[in-house]
């Protein structure tokens, strides 16, 4: 709500991109000092939480300022017309409330419950995580050189990490809440929060990530020719 009277002020429902990483900083935080949990697990968790949405939201808004609002959100602006602002609120900010709130399932048992003996999940939830923090970040770092020094405004990403993928940034996003769900199995009935990673890769590969995002290049020949031979994740 707080980041839909931002956005509202300033005319750019792109803010709930910014605030969508720090949403779920401060629900960790707040959940470890309410229940007094500072646990080994808990604290991993909200470390890692921690790490990937400051990086993440610090990349959003330094890629987005001084830029016009993104092209999504500007679609919708249209397509709502004088309903733009209630819309904003239930289909853009509200909305993604609930989704974090099912994603944030691992990260809530996890913090809350009680602290177990060492298990082998917690270093291969961390590999992980860790594997797609590298995807996500280099990823993302790659992209930008790219777009500073193309000399075509129609040329696409193809070397480096999007090699492998043609979105390795999704896929490092993906992965890292997978690797957070593993270290949440430790936790007693932690395996049931199994929602979290499914909704995140639900929303990324099926619904606003990739399909969103690849409707941008219809026409474009070059990325076609991509297309056919990168996977559109793994």
């Amino acid at each position: 709500s707080a980041a839909f009277l931002i956005a509202v002020s300033i005319r750019r429902n792109d803010v709930a991109d910014v605030a969508w990483g720090l949403l779920f900083i401060v629900a960790s935080v707040v959940l470890m000092i309410a229940t007094h949990s500072f646990h080994m697990r808990a604290i991993l968790i909200a470390g890692l939480v921690t790490l990937w949405g400051l990086r993440l939201s610090l990349h959003i808004f330094l890629r987005m300022r001084g830029k016009p609002e993104d092209f999504r959100y500007q679609q919708w602006r249209k397509e709502w017309g004088r309903w733009w602002i209630v819309r904003s609120y239930l289909q853009v900010f509200l909305l993604q409330g609930l989704f974090a709130l099912l994603i944030l399932l691992p990260v809530l048992i996890g913090i809350e419950s009680i602290d177990v003996q060492y298990s082998s999940l917690i270093p291969l939830g961390v590999t992980v995580w860790l594997i797609g923090f590298i995807f996500e970040t280099v990823g993302d770092y790659q992209l930008k050189k790219f777009l500073q020094t193309r000399t075509k405004p129609h040329a696409v990403m193809q070397s480096g990490l999007w090699s492998l993928t043609r979105h390795p940034n999704y896929f490092g996003e993906v992965s890292q809440w997978w690797g957070i769900w593993l270290i949440a199995c430790t936790a007693p009935y932690g395996w049931m929060t199994i929602v979290g990673p499914v909704t995140i890769t639900v929303l990324i590969i099926g619904i606003s990530g990739i399909p969103m995002l690849e409707k941008k290049y219809v026409g474009n020949k070059e990325f076609d020719a991509y297309k056919k031979r990168t996977n559109a994740f793994f």
